[in-house]
């Protein structure tokens, strides 16, 4: 006899979500963790979810954002026996990217600049950039993600920007290419 935790739908539910969230997910993860260990984070997290299948969120965003918050979870639970200096990792501008812009010396320019002022944001900035622009999570997904409300998660997010924008503006520049705008503009 079946054990009730292992119905067909509970199976069914599960595969489901494993397949359409596992690439996000692993992508996510291997943004925020050493890349040898991004697959096990991710199995951690679905263990979890499976166990928890029951709290999944009904609507398909909700439980993306439910994902990927469980995985963070286990992050930073990985990582507070870790050294703290290495919580979102993002390589902006690591060698590989910069040999694809060989010819335009003004890109390289900007991606240098941008990855050391990304590195000067604090990590709380970091993580709220990260989850609406890699992740691609609006607030409410991104605030699930991080235990807050969107209020406060669009908070964090516009002080973020205004972080990353200042020291866009105030870095001595590697070159005088003016910094690029970051989030909306106006035309005179």
């Amino acid at each position: 006899m079946r054990h009730p935790s292992q119905s067909p739908d509970r199976e069914r539910t599960f595969r489901s979500l494993y397949e359409v969230v596992y690439p996000d997910l692993i992508r996510f993860v291997q943004r925020r963790a050493h890349p040898d260990h991004a697959e096990d984070v991710v199995a951690d997290a679905f263990l979890v979810v499976w166990r928890r299948l029951d709290e999944l969120p009904r609507r398909h965003d909700d439980a993306r954002a439910w994902t990927f918050g469980i995985a963070r979870n286990l992050l930073l639970n990985v990582q507070r026996g870790e050294q703290r200096r290495s919580a979102l990792g993002v390589r902006l501008a690591d060698a590989a990217a910069l040999a694809h812009l060989d010819d335009d010396a003004d890109a390289i320019v900007s991606r240098m600049d941008l990855a050391r002022a990304w590195r000067m944001l604090s990590e709380v900035h970091q993580e709220a950039l990260a989850l609406a622009v890699f992740e691609d999570l609006d607030a409410p997904q991104a605030a699930a993600v991080l235990g807050i409300s969107p209020v406060a998660f669009r908070l964090r997010l516009s002080r973020a920007r205004r972080a990353l924008r200042v020291l866009l503006e105030h870095l001595p520049r590697s070159s005088r290419i003016p910094a690029a705008p970051l989030g909306r503009t106006t035309t005179p």
